[in-house]
């Protein structure tokens, strides 16, 4: 496993991210397509077994379940110690006036509820899954770096937003002496590269490392493009995100990867890997040759007539991914 250091922090990371997303009680939330405890286990503990020590997920996955599932996955066979762990805070959790968001109020009972589904003291990486127009960054900074100070979190990140509103909470929190977010979950594929316009060169200039969520398109990068899956035809959201004109990205990547004799998500996540901003792409998995093909994508070095072939086809999308 190779690691490299998570943005310009000291910590070291493995070179991809496992996604959790895919790990739930599928009656739980809207993730009917999520693996309950019995199937995720032995995949948490392949990646483990792996070298990969970063495992990312959040509060509002399969309602909170994702987190439970975690939690006693690490603590079966885990090293906490060597585990660097995320969540994230934004997202309903309950009905009510406060039962979302990034008020003071929700950061502070949201990161205990997090603690206790996932049987830890503290998480590595505090992330906020969305912006939240309707409260001041002022509070939402001083809430975060509160948390990192009484010791529950180690770092803070963010995931998806315009870079203007990103850039704003970096200037608020260098101000206010506030603890600043050393990572930013975004959108970021071979069929969605409106980050790399203003969003990925703030991080290369601020030193936040990207964690790209969603790498292989939701599978759309790793199959023909009619081929559709349980979760595919489900997936509301992911549905919006891309468009029929990507098919002719999907097809070259398939021919690039049939040249080489390697699949196409091998191509897919090399070319992330080549990017110097992305610390670690988020790969979610729902059966262990997923992960073992994933792993397989460290050892590939795309060359530059590769990489401009890729990128070649990519027409500007409408923003998708931020709320």
């Amino acid at each position: 496993m190779d690691y490299v250091k998570l943005g310009s922090t000291g910590l070291d990371v493995s070179r991809v991210c496992l996604g959790c997303m895919s790990f739930g009680v599928p009656a739980r939330g809207n993730h009917t397509w999520s693996l309950d405890e019995e199937s995720a286990l032995p995949i948490i503990r392949q990646a483990l077994e792996s070298g990969i020590n970063f495992l990312d997920t959040a509060n509002v996955y399969s309602d909170g379940t994702s987190e439970e599932i975690v939690g006693r996955a690490l603590a079966d066979f885990g090293h906490r110690d060597e585990i660097v762990l995320a969540t994230k805070v934004h997202g309903r959790m309950h009905a009510g006036a406060n039962g979302a968001g990034l008020s003071r109020k929700a950061i502070l009972s949201e990161i205990d509820n997090s603690l206790r589904r996932l049987g830890t003291d503290y998480v590595d990486l505090y992330q906020i899954h969305r912006y939240d127009p309707g409260t001041p960054v002022e509070e939402t900074l001083e809430a975060l770096h509160d948390v990192v100070k009484s010791g529950k979190a180690r770092y803070i990140g963010a995931s998806s937003m315009y870079a203007w509103q990103f850039s704003k909470m970096l200037y608020v929190a260098k101000q206010e002496g506030w603890t600043r977010f050393v990572t930013m979950q975004d959108h970021y594929n071979l069929l969605y590269r409106e980050e790399e316009r203003e969003m990925l060169p703030l991080c290369a200039d601020w030193g936040v490392g990207a964690i790209p969520w969603s790498p292989l398109a939701r599978g759309r990068l790793t199959r023909d493009w009619d081929d559709a899956t349980a979760r595919s035809e489900t997936d509301e959201f992911g549905k919006l995100l891309y468009r029929d004109q990507d098919r002719k990205i999907v097809e070259r990547v398939a021919a690039i990867a049939d040249a080489r004799g390697v699949t196409r998500a091998q191509i897919a996540l090399a070319w992330l890997l080549s990017k110097p901003v992305v610390s670690a792409p988020i790969i979610g998995v729902t059966r262990p040759s997923q992960l073992d093909e994933a792993l397989g994508a460290l050892a590939i070095e795309l060359s530059f007539e590769e990489i401009w072939s890729l990128e070649e086809l990519y027409e500007p999308h409408r923003i998708a991914g931020h709320i």
